[in-house]
């Protein structure tokens, strides 16, 4: 049994259906975090939702990472995926107090998905070189444990000062190659992945993102007495932000960097990177900007608040800085177009943050859909361009790609 649950590599695998249903769960982890940030929209509140938000991102990625090895089909693993998903619903469940009065609930979710899931794998695969890695992993999350459960013991300061050294701790690993004493450490070369299925999961989750963001929006209006014309096309300008950060992440980028992914002869160092750290911000602005959607649909005249210029308008600016050093991670070019509109966003927001009566919270919703389309329609340009040209005379269409 000790290499049986291991993928073959053989072809690429495709993303199992216990894995879309353990996805479930963080579609509720997600509209939590979201609902987390609303109620505290304050640099606590701010600070709390990114670090639990953090937590919430490492625990699923980690597991990503796990169904790349392990056939996910395997009994041990759907049993382990079962016992995780039980143990991500009270995690989720905790977050609007994990700072709070289920701050131990939360813990010691999180530290159970972490640590029974490596513990898992290390004996299962303990026969192959990958069975090595997550039994240096697990030192790690055995370390960092230690940490969340004292931090929600003591709770106030000490918890949050704790849980952040955690996440550093967990965080800072992989680059190191979990190097433990007496025995030593993981080298990028372990790390091989299957590039397609890792790309895909990535994708599943940016997805489960935008779902949570069109969710929000739909019951922000479906929840509104009040309906009037500033209602109803903040709500269309919402859908519409979701929509372009959709085209903006799989019109063209998510094919190209999955394939580049998938054919990379450094395919760990790409998973790390790219999919497991460039992620991050990109799920980041999603869940802001779903915040400031429904800000601006239940509020869409009168003067906008900071909290509100932040979120409409850093949201997007999140997100597209995500984008862009994905695109930097897997191709090797910073797309131009991104900066350009991430600067436009930030101007803004400086303008409102000094005169807040300046635009409404609708001109201000309006404003970051175009600057997210523009960039849509940019890559779309660049990307007819590329196919309207002559074979030899321009550059490979991933540096096309890139510089869009």
């Amino acid at each position: 049994m000790a290499v049986q649950i291991l993928r073959s590599r053989q072809e690429s695998a495709k993303v199992a259906p216990v894995e879309l249903f353990f996805d479930l769960v963080y579609v509720f982890a997600i509209t939590q975090l979201s609902h987390l940030l609303l109620a505290h929209l304050d640099a606590a509140g701010a600070a709390q939702t990114l670090l639990l938000t953090l937590a919430v991102w490492w625990a699923w990625m980690y597991t990503a990472w796990t169904t790349n090895y392990c056939d996910p089909d395997h009994p041990v693993l759907r049993l382990t995926l079962t016992g995780l998903m039980l143990a991500g619903l009270v995690m989720a469940a905790a977050l609007p107090q994990a700072f709070g009065a289920r701050a131990l609930w939360f813990a010691g979710a999180y530290v159970a998905i972490q640590v029974g899931r490596t513990i898992v794998v290390s004996i299962a695969a303990r026969a192959h070189p990958i069975g090595h890695t997550f039994k240096l992993i697990l030192v790690w999350h055995v370390l960092s444990s230690v940490l969340w459960i004292t931090g929600a013991l003591l709770g106030g300061t000490a918890q949050v000062a704790l849980w952040v050294v955690a996440l550093l701790v967990e965080y800072l690993a992989p680059w190191h190659g979990y190097r433990t004493p007496f025995l030593g450490r993981a080298t990028i070369v372990d790390w091989s992945i299957d590039g397609a299925h890792m790309a895909e999961r990535c994708e599943l989750f940016v997805i489960i993102a935008l779902g949570e963001s069109v969710l929000v929006t739909g019951l922000t209006l479906a929840e509104n007495d009040h309906l009037t014309a500033a209602t109803v096309a903040a709500f269309v300008v919402a859908f519409l932000g979701s929509v372009a950060m959709w085209w903006v992440y799989f019109d063209r980028t998510a094919e190209a960097a999955a394939e580049a992914i998938a054919e990379s002869d450094d395919s760990g160092r790409l998973g790390r990177s790219a999919y497991t750290f460039m992620h991050i911000p990109m799920v980041a602005g999603i869940i802001v900007t779903a915040v400031g959607d429904e800000l601006a649909i239940a509020h869409p005249s009168g003067g906008t608040s900071l909290g509100t210029a932040l979120t409409v308008l850093g949201g997007p600016a999140l997100f597209l800085t995500g984008h862009a050093l994905f695109k930097r991670a897997v191709f090797g070019y910073m797309p131009v177009n991104r900066i350009v509109a991430i600067g436009v966003l930030g101007a803004a927001g400086a303008l409102v943050a000094l005169m807040p009566s300046l635009m409404p919270p609708l001109a201000l919703a309006v404003l970051a859909t175009l600057v997210v389309w523009g960039v849509a329609a940019w890559d779309s340009v660049l990307a007819r361009r590329l196919s309207e040209t002559p074979a030899g005379d321009e550059r490979p269409a991933v540096t096309m790609d890139v510089v869009g």
